[in-house]
């Protein structure tokens, strides 16, 4: 069983968690500049103001639910956060490495097989695959061991990334999808057959755009595999603001519907939706214990996520997998025409 420690190392959190408020400071500090927007989903302008985080405003949009952030940073705004992002940097050289045995075994491997998986039983063609924000290239490293691809690209704009996936022995393109020319990365008659991009869309400006350029990259019938949060997941509906999900990053919090609409507005058919999430229960559970959730105001949630945890807790998070309830959501795009 995936625990957050394993991924997120006690020792190293209140560093990051420092850096992080650098950034953030920094990108607060444009917070007159920030635009209005329609909702990421449906473009409906109708919205709920519900909650604010760092002095970021979310709010929910009153036709698909969808949680967002409104107003938002400007495109150029979060391309420095991101560029310049001390909290970044110190994932990249700290953090990530000591929690890359546990993330490689219990995160990216099981990934590479569902890819794998996805691709067989919808019979896709596997010549070339395009990870979109490839991160630190654990990923990509995995999927070459299989020899299932002849060619895999990695899409990582933000420079230290790009450099740990070279290391990996990657193909990189250290640019954003929204500014990559098809025609310098592909040769003539060459198709895109799958993209993957995990833990992506939550984070631009515009995901329309975004989906849009991952349509045109691909040939038809190819698919798109996508991770991101879910707004409507269990642990964001319970914790709102406190939830490690929400935070000036994750501007976009779609669910399984709202994510759903705007990918066949883009040109995808969603074959397969799911919510694979490991973590929810301990996330409610950990702020339990500390008091920062006041158990004494939700007593099942207490009695099965404290008094009757080693029983009942894993049973509850599966329960929560099973029926689209996690905080993480992962769908499955085909290309239509």
């Amino acid at each position: 069983m995936l625990t957050e420690n394993e991924i997120r190392p006690e020792a190293l959190m209140a560093e990051q968690a420092r850096l992080f408020a650098e950034d953030v400071a920094g990108l607060m500090a444009h917070r007159s500049e920030f635009i209005q927007v329609p909702c990421p989903a449906c473009e409906s302008v109708e919205y709920q103001p519900t909650f604010e985080k760092c002095g970021m405003p979310f709010v929910t949009c009153l036709q698909c639910e969808t949680l967002y952030a409104n107003p938002r940073p400007r495109p150029e705004h979060m391309v420095g956060y991101y560029r310049n992002s001390k909290n970044y940097e110190y994932w990249s050289n700290y953090i990530f490495p000591a929690s890359e045995a546990a993330r490689r075994e219990k995160i990216f491997q099981p990934r590479v097989d569902l890819v794998l998986n996805i691709c067989d039983r919808f019979q896709v063609p596997t010549r070339i695959l395009m990870e979109v924000g490839a991160g630190f290239g654990i990923f990509g490293e995995e999927l070459k061991k299989r020899n299932r691809f002849q060619q895999m690209i990695a899409v990582e704009p933000t420079p230290y990334l790009a450099e740990d996936c070279r290391k990996r022995g990657l193909d990189v393109v250290e640019s954003p999808i929204e500014e990559v020319n098809k025609a310098n990365l592909l040769k003539p008659g060459e198709t895109i057959n799958v993209i993957v991009n995990f833990e992506v869309i939550e984070h631009l400006f515009s995901p329309r755009d975004f989906l849009r350029q991952c349509a045109d990259f691909l040939e038809p019938g190819g698919v798109l595999i996508l991770t991101c949060p879910n707004g409507k997941g269990f642990d964001i509906v319970t914790l709102g603001a406190q939830s490690s999900a929400v935070d000036v990053e994750h501007v976009n919090l779609f669910n399984p519907a709202s994510l759903a609409l705007l990918m066949r507005s883009c040109g995808f058919e969603v074959i397969e939706t799911q919510t694979p999430g490991k973590l929810d229960a301990e996330l409610v559970r950990k702020q339990l214990l500390s008091g920062e959730l006041n158990a004494e105001a939700h007593p099942f949630l207490t009695q099965i996520l404290v008094d009757e945890w080693e029983t009942k807790g894993p049973a509850f998070q599966q329960f929560l997998i099973d029926n689209h309830l996690s905080s993480n959501m992962l769908l499955v795009g085909r290309k239509q025409g």
